[in-house]
């Protein structure tokens, strides 16, 4: 069984469009959605409710965060596949269908990501390498920028990733991932010290420490209108993207020996919140 997985905040005809594309284009097994809604203003629990009864909804009296909205809607889901999904997403073929053949041909897998499209058609770049002190300075110090191919200094944005091609995706963006629910029992769900980002990103390192493969696959397409909730509050995502990066740092590199030397890339993470927050231009995106 697949299990949907939607967290919503404020995206009301966005979600509309998204679970009318699942009707059209359903699995090939069997199915359920489950909508968390984030205490929207803008209708959405109603809409859901109203025109899509057999929706699993929790219309949430507070918005939750996505993590925490997910570890709930992990909890409900009935399925031994959990596709944890974007509201600002359509399918335009059966790609639930090959994403889930998928993962019952390549039984290492833990998670799967597919192939992200703007609305125009064109190709929205998803995958990206863990974040790792030296492919962060990278990007905080522009070298990364003038080096955007070399797998040494462009390791984190992975521009050099062949997208035509199937194989292994360290970090997928978290718009589509379809878990192996066997390997979320093993590593456990999203660490809700990571309210907004980079929850994916520690989850999929996890899976990857523990020896589950993350795959990618071009099979599996999606149109993805991207960044529908975080850019109604850009500044404070803003702020909380390089605070979840810092936080990253901190449960998985830094140590009380080498405490001393993440310091000054701490200090630089900060200062690029606030210059991007005031609308500079900065090294380092999240």
């Amino acid at each position: 069984m697949l299990s949907i997985l939607i967290v919503n905040w404020n995206t009301r005809e966005h979600l509309r469009r998204c679970l009318e594309s699942i009707h059209r284009y359903p699995p090939r097994i069997e199915w359920e959605v489950v909508v968390v809604d984030n205490a929207s203003s803008d209708g959405s629990a109603e809409m859901v409710a109203k025109d899509f009864p057999e929706v699993r909804l929790v219309a949430s009296d507070r918005n939750l965060g996505y993590a925490a909205g997910n570890n709930l809607a992990f909890n409900m889901a009935r399925g031994s596949y959990l596709l944890t999904l974007n509201p600002d997403t359509e399918f335009f073929d059966d790609s639930l269908s090959k994403a889930v053949g998928t993962m019952i041909a390549k039984q290492a897998v833990g998670a799967l990501t597919g192939r992200f499209l703007n609305p125009d058609g064109s190709h929205q770049p998803n995958i990206r390498g863990f974040p790792r002190p030296m492919s962060i300075l990278w990007e905080i110090s522009g070298i990364a920028k003038r080096f955007p191919n070399s797998k040494f200094f462009g390791a984190y944005r992975m521009k050099y990733f062949d997208y035509s091609r199937p194989g292994i995706a360290e970090q997928p963006m978290g718009t589509f991932i379809l878990y192996r629910k066997e390997a979320l029992n093993e590593v456990g769900a999203f660490d809700e010290r990571f309210p907004i980002f980079f929850n994916e990103v520690d989850l999929l390192y996890r899976m990857h420490l523990a020896g589950w493969l993350i795959w990618y696959t071009p099979e599996v397409q999606l149109v993805h209108y991207g960044g529908e909730s975080t850019k109604q509050v850009k500044k404070s995502m803003i702020w909380e993207s390089h605070r979840s990066l810092i936080r990253y740092f901190l449960k998985w590199h830094v140590r009380p020996w080498n405490f001393v030397f993440f310091l000054p890339l701490i200090a630089v993470i900060y200062i690029g919140a606030l210059v991007r927050a005031r609308g500079w231009d900065a090294g380092f995106k999240g």
